[in-house]
């Protein structure tokens, strides 16, 4: 009895790690937002109120930024629940993951916050912490002005407390010359009347002056070039490309610092023709990104094969394009890398990554089969799970191939999944005795992989929380990298 319930905690936690992973609230190719928002609304509660302190611990598994916004939430919504070691542990988690989220999620965070009313002293404490570590508060002040402000009034600060100079004065209009010396504070002024300063602002604060100005989008897009982010610029150039504004490009030197995912999500939207002319430059991009994610991990991986989904339900849904597609694309150049022998099986039959199509039926079995007779150390699927070509080939090609063929265990099995089911309320299962963890970037993969031993019936909570009490240890005794 006291095995089955421990066998029970530790599914209870990989099963939340895995959809917290994956899951975003948007819509999947087999499920609507509203059931996404609510099987993960159940999985938050379920844990927050069972496994409180390995919910906070989920925070170094590589959560992404929703869920762990979500997390962060909730455990300071429920402080008094929390003993004081508790406490303790997990405002120093908050902070973490706070200093690794994207800036603007941090203020939606704090917004949330503020109209749910969570105005405890731990709170204030750490939202004080977070606004006074800011690089640039004048810039944000500018790009976040309503938020900012909000921050500052529920976490009961003074402006006076941030550094930086006139922050007061811009905040609640306090300037009695009407001229400021701060650049950024000037800038905004001046857009207000002059069309020139407009294109010197961050991109989404110089859309409403455009508008305010009549600015065409055209002009706009063209001038506004230079203030725009890497990832502003990738996702404006198809719109640019369409009202003539030449201006906004993303040149090689970009391609080579993105994201590995990133990087294969730009690939695959263009158009064939653009992609065959940059063919080369963006293999070579996609291969850079993939070495810098590998490391010193490059070419130890022995041989490796992966199946790789590029059916039908690959294309995601219209929120989430191409996503499942898009990381697999990502984690075959990872793979490549990583492995000393690497053999790519795509569903389709393709040979041409770069232009890899969601097409055609879910026929895992097939190919799971195809990379298991190669004999690998390791074979990795990234697929949805949804094998239907036939259904369940796949789990019962699996299960001879575990319990008649490779009893040993010498061929290392790994489902990684992009995607998560509402309805099964986890990342969908190939086989219930081979490993699922769920994905959302590559970039992740390696340590994904290494995880996936514990993804199986036969893990206790024990051998999971010695895991995870390791992996808080060590994250967070790295360096706290700060968010622009």
């Amino acid at each position: 009895m006291e095995l089955t319930a421990d066998r029970t905690a530790a599914e209870d936690v990989l099963l939340f790690v895995n959809a917290a992973i994956a899951s975003t609230g948007q819509g999947e190719f087999h499920s609507d937002a509203d059931a996404q928002q609510w099987s993960m609304e159940f999985l938050h509660e379920y844990m927050l109120v069972n496994y409180r302190d390995l919910y906070a611990a989920t925070l170094t598994l590589g959560v992404n930024d929703r869920n762990a916004a979500a997390i962060i939430m909730r455990l300071l919504q429920s402080g008094r629940d929390a003993n004081q070691n508790q406490r303790v542990v997990e405002g120093r988690l908050i902070t973490k993951a706070l200093a690794e989220l994207p800036t603007h999620r941090v203020y939606h965070l704090f917004t949330a916050l503020r109209k749910a009313r969570v105005n405890n002293r731990r709170t204030r404490a750490i939202m004080r912490e977070w606004l006074v570590a800011r690089p640039d508060p004048a810039f944000e002040a500018v790009k976040y002005r309503s938020a900012f402000l909000g921050a500052i009034r529920h976490a009961h600060m003074k402006v006076e407390d941030l550094p930086g100079e006139e922050l007061d004065a811009f905040l609640f209009g306090r300037h009695a010359a009407g001229r400021f010396e701060t650049p950024q504070f000037e800038t905004w002024r001046r857009a207000h009347f002059d069309r020139r300063a407009v294109f010197e602002l961050p991109y989404t604060v110089a859309e409403g002056f455009a508008a305010k100005h009549r600015i065409t989008r055209a002009e706009f897009l063209e001038k506004i070039a230079p203030q725009l982010t890497r990832g502003e610029r990738l996702r404006l150039q198809r719109s640019a490309a369409r009202v003539g504004a030449i201006g906004v490009a993303a040149d090689v030197a970009d391609l080579s610092r993105m994201s590995l995912t990133r990087l294969a999500a730009y690939a695959l939207a263009l158009p064939v023709e653009e992609l065959e002319q940059r063919r080369v430059e963006l293999t070579d991009a996609l291969r850079a990104a993939a070495l810098r994610v590998a490391g010193l991990r490059a070419g130890t991986w022995g041989r490796v094969a992966a199946v790789l989904d590029d059916s039908y339900s690959a294309s995601g849904s219209s929120e989430k394009r191409r996503r499942p597609l898009v990381v697999a694309l990502a984690a075959h150049f990872l793979l490549q890398e990583l492995a000393a022998d690497y053999s790519p099986l795509w569903l389709s039959g393709d040979v041409d990554p770069l232009m890899a199509r969601a097409r055609g039926v879910t026929a895992l079995g097939e190919r799971i089969l195809d990379g298991l007779e190669k004999r690998p150390d390791a074979l990795v699927v990234v697929s949805d799970g949804w094998d239907n070509a036939p259904v369940g080939m796949a789990a019962e090609v699996l299960r001879v191939w575990e319990d008649r063929l490779d009893p040993e265990g010498k061929t290392a099995v790994a489902h990684l999944n992009p995607v998560f089911d509402a309805a099964g309320l986890q990342a969908r299962r190939l086989a219930p005795t081979t490993p699922t963890i769920g994905i959302r970037d590559a970039e992740d993969l390696p340590e994904l992989v290494e995880f996936a031993r514990f993804a199986t019936a036969r893990t206790g909570i024990a051998e999971l929380r010695a895991h995870i009490d390791s992996r808080v240890e060590r994250w967070l005794t790295e360096e706290i990298p700060c968010t622009a």
